[in-house]
């Protein structure tokens, strides 16, 4: 089975809270991988995601050590959503 890891980095303006994540997360760029597998048998390449996971900084450490957490792909939408009507908050 072929696969692919897609990598991309997003913005949040504001710290946010994750699912799995069990730890208030500072404001910032943070990369995602996202593992795909090529589904077998169409007659175009298409892919399925398998796996999301994002790089964070480790939770009880002194240095610039990061994790890999794997994560739902809509929590990570959700959070993106929080983070941009945060930014439209007036209050």
């Amino acid at each position: 089975m072929a696969t692919r890891t897609r990598r991309e980095t997003v913005y949040f303006k504001h710290p946010f809270k994750m699912q799995g994540i069990d730890r208030l997360l500072s404001a910032g760029p943070y990369e995602i991988l996202t593992d795909e597998e090529l589904i077998e048998g169409l007659s175009f390449p298409c892919y399925r995601r398998v796996s999301t996971m994002i790089m964070v900084p480790a939770a009880a450490s002194c240095t610039a050590a990061i994790e890999m957490v794997s994560i739902s792909s809509v929590d990570l939408s959700n959070a993106q959503l929080r983070d941009a009507r945060a930014a439209c908050d007036p209050s």
